[in-house]
């Protein structure tokens, strides 16, 4: 009877919690897909053919790991990074880089040491019904230049809902 009751009794309490885990109520989380970052890319890039500007549009999920890389013909190499780093700050710390930029003007040399706070405009995150989905980054001309970019590719995939 003994051999009989440890065999079971461990069956029996795994499959006990296999029931209660599955009726925990788990949330719904909305990811960025592929997809959504090569329509948002593809719409910071037109912003940026559309001024002739050459850029680097980095978009990473709401990890700040990234999804898509474009490097357009005559982009700055040191941009690849810069636009990578902007899109991961704005997702981690889930605010537009910008708002670290405009802490550092105002004397808030603090900024400096957040690990990975990006101080220049130009990485927005991706939020959509209230939730950070992921982030852009730009990088390749003005600060501001490359957050009209960054914007005008976020608002588009918000636009397309």
């Amino acid at each position: 009877m003994r051999e009989l009751w440890t065999v079971w009794f461990p069956l029996l309490v795994l499959a006990g919690a296999t029931v209660v885990w599955g009726q925990a109520p788990l949330g719904q989380r909305k990811t960025l897909t592929l997809e959504a970052a090569r329509k948002i890319a593809a719409a910071a890039e037109a912003e940026a053919r559309k001024n002739n500007w050459n850029v680097v549009i980095a978009i990473v999920d709401e990890g700040g790991y990234l999804v898509y890389l474009e490097r357009m013909d005559g982009a700055q190499l040191a941009s690849i990074e810069i636009a990578q780093r902007k899109a991961r700050s704005a997702a981690l710390f889930r605010r537009p880089t910008k708002a670290f930029e405009d802490q550092l003007v105002g004397g808030r040399q603090a900024i400096l040491a957040l690990p990975g706070a990006m101080p220049f405009e130009g990485g927005l995150p991706i939020i959509v019904d209230g939730e950070v989905i992921g982030a852009i980054g730009v990088s390749g001309v003005t600060s501001q230049q490359d957050g009209q970019i960054a914007k005008a590719g976020v608002d588009a995939l918000l636009a397309a809902r």
